[in-house]
């Protein structure tokens, strides 16, 4: 950029300082602005004497969420709201005057009422980042448009443009095809979102058949949705070869996970080896199916923990379908009786006890076996069945064990605890009050204090004694 184009710039900036400052100092402008502060200042005031009645009001509506969040809105920007009413008023009043508009107010009327109509209507997001970011984009457009400021901005993005081989790329380009795109997703994202509620709504298809359509829908809708975003701005779709290539590599070195897991699920919604409703166990995880994902599996246990497992360990690992074929699970409970028990009454008492449990199939007859004859008691197994396995295995296995507890209790029936037998190597006697005693008594374990003392003195002893015998020898 040489000199003399510098010199342009300054130019223009400075008539355009000139223009603007000429246009602020006209007494009909200045009265424009002290119009509009006005409002603002009413505006506030309004705001501070309704906040509370306007609160309790709308405390008390109750209506649909997508319509509560537009109520909020509204009256947390009650002082926006006083500010375009007094705008309206005063272009009413300018309008009856019949002199000429004033172009001030109308702008500003214009650009408040853009805002408040755009912040208000995006509240319909539920995102409120997504939410913040499309009522801003709208506004900037909509300020653009009053402004009159859309050709001259679109050629100043448009200049800004790039050549890459045959294409030519620019700002402009960019902003449209992101604002295109993400259009033509969240209207994929609806109608994919619409089409899954009414297939999941259909009882003729089985259940893992409406997750697999519900899936192919969504992911050809947003497939379209992308080709007709790139079609609509213009984009040469013979270009998506090269970018078809490179996304080939991403998945074959990054991606292979992702693509395996949805790979995975449709595998697994076709074959049908687990469904919505079923009960699983795959490793440590026991509960049951609540949802199946393009990634993963919904896995609620009887906790409440919900585990998202990848599809890929349904394909890859051991899988206990508990309901595959039916929903009938047989649960073996262990017990013991003592040995003067008849086993065959015992039998007959533990059928009937285990029968009497509500969760218990009747259909299906509960079966008792003597196991083995144990060191303390006779071991018994009992099977049952139930049909619900959802409600739990544990709780229904402690019904039994307190049904068969009860019946054995009301027909004497002992269950046994372990005995141990003590020999004792010593012989004992009973003394006259029956306490028993010890009829060699053992001789008191000496201290070790003791035992050095000993040996100190008897060797003292004998060191006297032999000094004594030299004593006698010499005087020989």
């Amino acid at each position: 950029m040489d000199s003399q184009m510098l010199q342009q710039l300054g130019v223009q900036a400075s008539d355009w300082a000139n223009s603007a400052l000429q246009f602020f100092y006209q007494p009909s402008t200045l009265a424009q602005i002290a119009a509009i502060a006005i409002c603002a200042l009413l505006a506030f005031a309004l705001d501070r004497l309704t906040r509370g009645p306007i609160e309790a009001q709308a405390r008390r509506i109750r209506a649909a969420p997508s319509l509560l969040r537009i109520i909020v809105a509204l009256r947390r920007r009650m002082k926006l709201v006083y500010f375009v009413f007094g705008l309206w008023l005063l272009t009413l009043a300018d309008t009856a005057a019949g002199g000429p508009r004033s172009s001030v107010i109308s702008v500003v009327f214009n650009l408040s009422l853009a805002y408040l109509v755009i912040t208000v209507a995006s509240r319909i997001l539920r995102n409120r980042l997504v939410a913040r970011i499309v009522a801003i984009g709208a506004w900037i457009l909509a300020a653009l448009s009053i402004l009159d400021w859309v050709d001259p901005v679109s050629r100043g993005l448009e200049a800004t443009a790039i050549d890459i081989g045959s294409s030519r790329i620019s700002a402009l380009l960019v902003i449209k095809a992101v604002v295109v795109l993400a259009l033509t997703f969240w209207l994929a994202s609806i109608a994919g979102n619409f089409l899954d509620t009414r297939i999941k709504r259909s009882e003729e298809l089985t259940p893992a058949l409406r997750v697999l359509i519900g899936k192919l829908l969504k992911v050809g809708l947003v497939f379209v949705a992308c080709i007709v975003g790139l079609a609509a701005v213009g984009v040469d779709l013979t270009a998506l070869t090269v970018l078809s290539g490179a996304l080939g590599v991403g998945l074959g070195f990054g991606l292979q996970k992702v693509v395996s897991n949805f790979i995975s699920g449709i595998i697994i919604l076709t074959d049908r080896s687990i469904k919505p409703g079923d009960t699983i166990s795959l490793g440590e995880t026991f509960g049951w199916i609540r949802e199946l994902r393009a990634r993963f599996v919904s896995v609620i246990t009887r906790d409440g923990k919900e585990y998202l497992i990848p599809n890929e360990d349904f394909i890859t690992n051991q899988v206990i379908n508990w309901s595959f074929s039916n929903n009938l699970v047989r649960i073996d409970v262990t017990f013991g009786v003592s040995y003067d028990s008849d086993p065959h009454e015992v039998i007959r008492i533990a059928k009937d006890a285990a029968t009497s449990v509500g969760r218990v199939v009747a259909e299906k007859p509960v079966v008792c076996w003597l196991t083995g004859f144990g060191d303390s008691s006779l071991d018994f197994v009992i099977r049952f069945w139930i049909s619900d396995p959802p409600a739990g295995l544990t709780n229904v296995r402690g019904e039994v064990l307190l049904a068969l507890w009860d019946a054995f209790k009301e027909n004497g029936i002992g269950i046994p605890f372990p005995h141990r037998e003590i020999l004792m190597r010593t012989p004992v006697t009973l003394t006259g009050e029956g306490t028993p005693a010890m009829a060699a008594k053992a001789a008191p374990e000496e201290s070790v204090e003791a035992k050095k003392a000993r040996r100190t003195a008897g060797g003292d002893a004998a060191e006297a004694s032999a000094g004594e015998a030299r004593s006698k020898s010499a005087a020989e």
